[in-house]
């Protein structure tokens, strides 16, 4: 079987991979990347810029607290849905660009991105989901779990596609949901596991580890 094509370049902790983080709120997963890159010496990977879609977003006063550059962009005034997305995604991607970013991560940002905005960055663009794809995709995963009769739900890497939670899928933790649960304490559960993992798979990105063929991916050794 064929690896397909590495992800991106092969990074080292002296010339690490640049990234953009992508948040619309709390940020906590964008804070728990940034202090495993400043917690190891050898991290290949480096947040370069964090940027919310919401001047409100809390996570932009983490990156800040972490001596990170962060802004907010909010859709611009314009009445024409579609241009308005368009001129937002434009205002995102110079910005990404000013900072030196190659890869763009989402991190509970809540919007769906264009097409357009996908192929500039793809396969560069990844995002976690709390849920295990293709099942429960979509904002509301937790409830739709909840309101469901799983025993089992997680979390999904995946690369992102134009549609919703659809892109090719780089790895799955597992968590218990509990007959008692409810979405704050599924959620809680999940949230560890996505702490954990996300961190992980930008390592192996940044090791050249991870290859991608299509909907094919391939990651050389454990997570």
């Amino acid at each position: 079987m064929t690896r397909g094509v590495c992800v991106a370049r092969k990074a080292s902790a002296e010339n690490p991979l640049r990234c953009a983080v992508l948040i619309s709120g709390s940020g906590t997963g964008m804070e728990k990347l940034i202090l495993h890159q400043q917690s190891n010496s050898q991290c290949s990977h480096q947040t370069v810029i964090v940027i919310s879609d919401k001047k409100s977003a809390t996570g932009l006063s983490k990156a800040a607290d972490l001596g990170i550059t962060n802004i907010a962009i909010e859709l611009p005034d314009i009445e024409n849905v579609a241009q308005r997305r368009t001129s937002h995604e434009e205002l995102i991607t110079q910005a990404i660009e000013k900072s030196g970013a190659e890869i763009v991560i989402l991190s509970g940002y809540m919007r769906i991105l264009t097409a357009s905005f996908v192929d500039k960055w793809s396969p560069n663009l990844v995002n976690i989901h709390p849920s295990l794809l293709p099942h429960f995709p979509g904002a509301d995963a937790h409830g739709d779990v909840i309101a469901s009769t799983v025993e089992v739900s997680g979390c999904t890497v995946h690369f992102v596609d134009s549609g919703v939670d659809s892109g090719a899928i780089i790895t799955q933790c597992r968590v218990p949901r509990f007959s008692d649960d409810d979405v704050a304490s599924l959620a809680a559960r999940v949230r560890v596991e996505e702490h954990r993992i996300y961190p992980l798979v930008i390592d192996a990105i940044a090791q050249g580890r991870v290859f991608k063929e299509g909907e094919n991916v391939t990651v050389d050794g454990d997570l």
